[in-house]
């Protein structure tokens, strides 16, 4: 079910169908909007009755939600979400580039690398140090260690940290070092992790899955909001296929779907999608060219020394060549204000 106010509606008339829908044993999500206020209605088993509260003072309509998911839906919140992580944004007109290695290996590393992400105007870095590794014999990150490193590069470079967790323990730590959670693709319907994760007020980054369909991962962003957690960011990553030139396909289709069915902004990851260096900046253009939100690039100036995942990485000198594109295939794909001469 789904209440939508009328833009007239006061904040007791709103406060009073919270408190109905509270009563009724369900849980209410109220969703602000430029142009009215949007509250789903989530708990329920069966339909929802309409009478409780289409004849209530404030109430425009009651609808019943038929999709398997209500709080991604465009049918809450029309407007697309602006998702606030630290002092940036994502989602909104600024394209969001978050860079930095794929594990964090150690201080000199991780704080080269910051220097370039830093100096070239991106908000984000990202780096892991829980590192979900198919070989239980390769690098597994650096653990608390890592994050301490992360904290350090917010610190003196402003950036804002981005970095994966792997189980609660992982969530809470990430919780104290970092700004944002990622969710990675192996982790996409751990179901458990997700509900652990909308607990928390800080905003998600969640990777597709390797064989995930477009319903499974905004029903896994679901999961999160049901909690009560809406600041979540989906991302494209690649999923598995036949082909042998690339470590995965990156499915940039489901960018624009995505972008009609949800308010939720959307990034692609080339890097992952990829798994080849001389992939990443076509894919990367290719991502903002269709509609992405932003992009999650590695960077390594080692990439042949590199613990995880080197050969995807960009050399600084690349990061920095393919940001300056990027921007520039954005900027002429926003919109530009008409302007009326009197």
């Amino acid at each position: 079910m789904l209440i939508v106010m009328k833009p007239t509606a006061t904040e007791a008339e709103i406060d009073r169908v919270l408190e109905i829908v509270e009563t009724l044993g369900f849980r209410p999500h109220i969703m602000p909007g430029a142009s009215r206020t949007a509250i789903g209605i989530t708990g329920n088993r069966g339909a929802v009755d309409r009478a409780h509260f289409e004849n209530l003072p404030g109430v425009s309509d009651a609808i019943r939600v038929t999709k398997p998911y209500k709080l991604v839906s465009k049918d809450l919140r029309p407007e697309r979400s602006v998702i606030k992580v630290g002092n940036g944004e994502i989602g909104g007109d600024e394209l969001a580039m978050i860079a930095g290695p794929c594990a964090v290996e150690n201080p000199d590393q991780v704080f080269e690398i910051a220097q370039v992400v830093a100096a070239s105007g991106a908000k984000f870095f990202r780096g892991g140090a829980f590192k979900p590794r198919t070989s239980p014999y390769a690098f597994q990150g650096k653990g608390e260690e890592g994050l301490k490193i992360l904290a350090e590069v917010r610190d003196q470079f402003g950036l804002n940290i981005v970095t994966e967790a792997m189980d609660e323990h992982g969530v809470d730590m990430v919780n104290k070092y970092g700004d944002c959670i990622q969710i990675g693709a192996r982790n996409m319907q751990n179901f458990s992790l997700l509900k652990y994760v909308g607990k928390t007020r800080m905003p998600v980054l969640l990777k597709r899955g390797l064989s995930a369909t477009l319903d499974e991962l905004l029903l896994a962003a679901e999961y999160i909001m049901a909690e009560g957690n809406y600041d979540v960011i989906l991302c494209e990553r690649g999923i598995r296929s036949f082909g042998s030139h690339a470590r995965n396909t990156l499915d940039l289709s489901v960018v624009p779907a995505l972008h009609k069915i949800t308010h939720l902004p959307v990034i692609v990851d080339p890097s992952h999608g990829t798994g080849r260096n001389y992939l990443v900046d076509p894919l990367a253009r290719a991502g903002i060219a269709v509609g992405a939100d932003g992009l999650i690039i590695e960077v390594h100036p080692c990439p042949e020394e590199a613990l995880c995942d080197g050969a995807q990485a960009l050399l600084p000198n690349q990061y920095l060549e393919l940001y300056e594109q990027v921007k520039a295939i954005r900027k002429v794909l926003t919109p530009v204000a008409e302007t009326v001469s009197v």
